[in-house]
């Protein structure tokens, strides 16, 4: 199989590239001061830094384009980033690299609530495409709990999730179309308005490319009707095994909650330090979170069915809530949980995989004993209905060697995914953290198909480059001795 490594862009005039880019865009949209650069060496994935050689800021789709003619011109890279709260490294710079930012291209472009669309720009923040339908009774259903702060183009990027994907779909299900800069600086345009079309679904191809295969400058969205009647409750448990049982069952039942999430006692404690909400138990096991919407009719009857399923599995209580301020009460501790983490630790390392839902009690009874065995606490955050992990594993940074034993865990919790028959990412996507990983899940064919796909959209591999796939650079045989040596038994999984 071949992987494509990064062009070198060592011999690359420098002083031309940035002059070129200057009479493309203008002189106060690009940045080339050092000190200016640091704002943009890593992405939401700290622990990894690279500067950037130039940060362009357009705000068109003609100014991304000249700015990837002139990347095609001088033969560097170039790497697109929205809000830089990507968890997986995806808007990490390459060295010798353009970043090209788009959170200036921030404008909602065209609501059309008959049809139930809208179309934005990259760096529109996921919960204004809300703000600006729901006073007509509509809401963009994709709710990462970074929407406060993450792009639209970011979502699109990675695929991301969030608390409602089990039932209403990821990022993918909600987009219609796109305008995109393929790599050569060309603009194309994929999907359209309408939800059905002939050909090959190239807007699927390109939801979950983190801008490997280029650029989307304006994105058509679906957005649904707020339903009638929503329910919030909250169940608590002696034992995370127990809140994961809960969730086979609900689903075995038949049932599809808008969203079903779960936090261990660790998370429980930390969200209660920083947000008080007052009604998560502080000695609980667990807890499981479940929102049901639609007609107050089936609101009612699925929420009786659910308490009960909650009580056969050993719930001490569960609280219920529909009034809005309620409801966000309830919610707010999830919403607020990576953030807490603080509270508990000088550092977190998190990790994103999937599990089939009946794997739930065996996966976390596992990522328990792996954290144990090597001394490193692990809280579990999870969107639970679709199987969605959310380990963070608990370090200091400071210590030396700390790093790379808990990214060797976290490598050894994805494995552990895979066993069981799930992925190494749901939402975050792959970027630059998992890209070693992608052989434990898929063969040398699979890997080589893919990369067809990226060499049709990016022959010169300037889009991205050294993003998702494993290279001999980034993934020789080193890096897997070493994490096996950081932790002995690792090779189990």
């Amino acid at each position: 199989m071949t992987i494509t490594e990064a062009r070198p862009a060592a011999a690359v005039d420098w002083v031309a590239v940035t002059h070129a880019l200057t009479r493309a865009l203008g002189a106060k949209q690009v940045i080339r001061r050092r000190e200016e650069l640091l704002v943009y060496e890593c992405d939401g994935l700290a622990s990894y830094r690279q500067r950037p050689a130039v940060v362009v800021l357009p705000r068109t789709t003609a100014e991304v384009a000249a700015a990837v003619r002139v990347c095609r011109q001088f033969g560097v890279p170039f790497v697109p980033r929205g809000a830089g709260t990507g968890l997986s490294g995806g808007a990490l710079p390459v060295a010798e690299s353009v970043l090209i930012a788009t959170n200036r291209m921030n404008r909602i472009l065209e609501v059309d609530l008959d049809n139930q669309r809208i179309v934005v720009q990259p760096g529109v923040i996921n919960s204004w495409v809300t703000q600006a339908v729901s006073g007509a009774g509509f809401y963009y259903a994709p709710d990462p709990s970074s929407q406060t702060a993450c792009s639209v183009g970011g979502n699109v990027a990675e695929n991301s999730g969030g608390v409602h994907c089990l039932k209403y779909g990821v990022t993918t299900n909600h987009v219609l179309g796109l305008t995109v800069v393929l790599p050569t600086g060309e603009v194309v345009n994929l999907g359209s308005k309408v939800s059905e079309l002939p050909g090959y679904d190239l807007t699927g191809i390109f939801v979950g490319s983190e801008g490997t295969l280029g650029i989307a400058t304006e994105i058509t969205l679906r957005i649904l009707k707020t339903p009638e009647q929503i329910q919030v409750l909250l169940a608590d448990f002696t034992a995370v095994e127990a809140a994961g049982a809960t969730v086979s069952d609900i689903i075995a039942a038949g049932l599809i909650p808008a969203g079903m999430e779960i936090m261990d006692n660790l998370s429980i404690n930390a969200v209660e330090d920083v947000v008080a909400t007052g009604c998560y138990p502080r000695d609980a096991g667990a807890v499981l979170l479940i929102e049901i919407d639609g007609s107050p009719a089936d609101v009612a009857e699925v929420g009786e069915r659910v308490r009960a399923l909650c009580s056969q599995n050993g719930a001490r209580q569960v609280q219920t809530a529909t009034e809005l301020e309620d409801r966000l009460r309830l919610w707010r501790g999830r919403k607020a949980a990576f953030a807490a983490m603080g509270k508990l630790s000088p550092n977190y390392y998190v990790q994103d995989g999937v599990i089939p839902r009946s794997q739930l009690p065996y996966v976390l009874a596992e990522i328990d004993k792996l954290g144990q065995a090597h001394g490193y606490r692990v809280a579990n955050v999870f969107h639970a209905g679709d199987g969605n992990l959310h380990p963070l594993v608990l370090y200091d940074h400071s210590v030396p060697g700390a790093l790379e034993q808990v990214e060797a865990l976290g490598g050894a919790i994805l494995s552990l995914c895979v066993d069981v028959g799930g992925s190494i990412s749901g939402e975050h996507g792959i970027g630059a953290d998992k890209r070693c990983y992608m052989p434990r899940m898929f063969n040398e064919t699979d890997l080589e198909t893919m990369q067809w796909v990226r060499r049709a959209f990016d022959p010169e591999n300037l889009a991205n480059p050294t993003k998702i796939f494993p290279t001999p650079k980034t993934c020789g045989e080193a890096g897997r001795a070493k994490a096996q040596a950081s932790f002995p038994g690792l090779e189990r999984y």
